[in-house]
């Protein structure tokens, strides 16, 4: 196992939610690898934590990958974020393109939590997606 196929990974991720018209239209450009600095969006998806986990076997390498991908808005409500949380989950279930390194073998989505922050001005929808990868 090695953790070669992270940022493969990460790349298609990041380029099938930001080439997805239905995302666009709610968020925008405001697709970020980490929370940005300076003028933050009021409606913004961040790329977020990743675990990986070997999944080799005798005649392959890959790896199990859990990531994070958050939905974050100042909104009064989970409207919004709740919109933009489906259209992620609705992208990624389909396939997200090639890899520049492997391939995916599956991407599913396991769990999400929403919450307000202790302020209560901020909402967020964490969402874990599970990318079994093969180093083929």
């Amino acid at each position: 196992m090695s953790y070669a196929l992270s940022l493969a990974l990460q790349q298609a991720v990041y380029a099938a939610l930001s080439s997805d018209t239905t995302l666009q239209a709610l968020v925008g450009t405001a697709i970020f690898d980490a929370p940005p600095a300076g003028s933050i969006p009021s409606l913004y998806v961040s790329l977020g934590p990743e675990v990986a986990r070997d999944r080799s076997d005798a005649g392959t390498s890959g790896a199990r990958h859990d990531f994070t991908l958050s939905v974050v808005t100042d909104a009064g409500g989970f409207d919004q974020a709740k919109q933009v949380a489906a259209a992620i989950s609705d992208r990624l279930v389909q396939s997200i393109g090639p890899l520049t390194r492997g391939r995916v073998v599956a991407l599913n989505f396991l769990k999400a939590r929403a919450r307000r922050d202790e302020a209560g001005q901020q909402r967020r929808i964490d969402m874990v997606f599970r990318a079994l990868l093969d180093d083929a």
